[in-house]
């Protein structure tokens, strides 16, 4: 975690949803005095309760003004909160920035207004899932609108950067074309899936294994704001779910035809989707460009069991790459899914078994 922080001051989060509570519960914990506002005043002591500052008003004027509300109340409350603190500099949180662009672009007060994205969240939601981790190591977008002085711009960015965040400048429409593939459109296709569990024969879903969930966990999300979300970027959506659309056209005449017509047609379709999963960022920000492996590991379902494992992967010296855990179907036995560079994965293998784990690949 970085270091204390000298600006802001003091900071007014206004929201206390998952997102606003992670800001506040950042800010706080770096040094900065934080005061939290919400339309339901005991959402607001929630968060307080937490940690994550204080609900009482603030006594002077805030450095920072986190706007952190649902996408369609932004324009007008960063308006407003613009107007109401003519000295601090504001910016908000919502997954869709033509709309604020639109609405605070040229105006006077534009001036302090920096429009941001953190690219981070869980399905879950409210002050209680918030956290001061929450954004280390995501990437955050700051999307100036016509007018942002550079200042208010560098103020913004500071505070991404000391809460760990990977600050990513760009411009509103460029923006909500980027989320729309990398977050609208997925959801959207996680949510169709999902769909189909629900007038499933129960006997078919129990046979669900991870990639199943790994596929519609994001469906949980709650509905009303993503209905705000997807009619702020409707055009955007709608134009990358027109090619998906040919896509599947394409995937169903394929399937239609079956035997040889099928392999030639859908090849490409699979070798596309696995060339798209090659440019996801890794963990260091790059493209993933080296082949990893996964070693599986069983785990029993008790205290002390996990950070057993870990620590033993640690003596390995093999570095982790990515780690998930999955329970058995009807077991009370976990399967650790520990991801590897490829060319140390039967070293790890080797170690853990010398260690009395059972691991496979």
């Amino acid at each position: 975690m970085s270091e204390r922080v000298d600006w802001p001051g003091t900071a007014l989060v206004v929201g206390c949803g998952l997102i606003g509570t992670s800001v506040a519960l950042a800010l706080s914990v770096r040094g900065t005095t934080v005061h939290l506002r919400d339309a339901t005043p005991g959402v607001a002591e929630v968060a307080a309760s937490l940690g994550a500052g204080s609900a009482e008003p603030p006594g002077t004027a805030p450095d920072l003004v986190v706007v952190a509300v649902p996408p369609a109340a932004v324009p007008d409350l960063a308006a407003c909160l613009l107007r109401e603190f003519p000295s601090a500099v504001v910016t908000d949180v919502a997954s869709v920035k033509a709309p604020v662009a639109r609405a605070l672009g040229g105006t006077a007060d534009a001036v302090r207004f920096v429009g941001g994205h953190p690219m981070a969240g869980t399905e879950r939601s409210g002050p209680m899932a918030g956290s001061a981790l929450l954004f280390e190591g995501r990437p955050w977008a700051l999307v100036p609108v016509d007018g942002t002085s550079p200042e208010a711009l560098e103020r913004v960015l500071s505070v991404v950067t000391a809460l760990d965040a990977a600050p990513v400048v760009m411009e509103p429409d460029e923006h909500d074309r980027a989320v729309a593939l990398v977050s609208h459109v997925p959801h959207l296709v996680s949510v169709l899936t999902a769909g189909l569990l629900a007038v499933a024969p129960r006997e078919h879903v129990e046979l669900a294994g991870p990639g199943l969930r790994d596929v519609t966990r994001i469906a949980g999300s709650a509905t009303g704001m993503w209905l705000q979300i997807l009619d702020s970027n409707a055009g955007a959506v709608a134009g990358l779910l027109r090619s998906l659309r040919g896509d599947l056209d394409r995937v169903l005449d394929a399937l239609d035809a079956g035997g040889d017509v099928l392999a030639g047609r859908l090849s490409d379709v699979l070798d596309a989707g696995r060339a798209g999963t090659r440019r996801i960022p890794g963990k260091h920000g790059d493209a993933v460009t080296v082949s990893n492996a996964v070693v599986f590991v069983p785990v029993d379902d008790r205290p002390g069991v996990l950070s057993a494992l870990m620590a033993d992967i640690g003596e390995s010296g093999v570095n982790i790459e990515d780690f998930r855990i999955d329970h058995e179907y009807g077991r009370p036995v976990g399967l650790a899914q520990i991801e590897v560079a490829a060319e140390r994965a039967d070293h790890l293998t080797a170690s853990l078994a010398e260690r009395g784990w059972t691991p496979y690949r």
